[in-house]
């Protein structure tokens, strides 16, 4: 196989659209957004808040991000009904 054939041309810029077309039904039909599969435990819920006005990514988001995923998982393992919401 040659390198042309190889290689894969990508977009310059992300198209949330395009990416979001592609799951969003999948994630509707699989209720990801939804909480309450477990109407006897207590519930736990983190909304993910939209993205600062410069949109500049920063080491800042990604701790900030860890941190809400670590406090999510916590939780389920500690048997609430938990949602992580963006």
């Amino acid at each position: 196989m040659s390198e042309k054939q190889m290689t894969t041309e990508m977009p310059t810029t992300y198209d949330p659209k395009a990416s979001e077309a592609k799951w969003y039904e999948y994630w509707m039909q699989g209720k990801y957004f939804e909480a309450g599969k477990r109407p006897d435990a207590p519930t736990y819920t983190i909304v993910i808040p939209p993205p600062n006005v410069t949109g500049m990514l920063h080491i800042g988001h990604a701790l900030d991000f860890t941190l809400q995923d670590i406090m999510i998982r916590t939780k389920r393992m500690q048997g609430f009904d938990a949602l992580w919401l963006p």
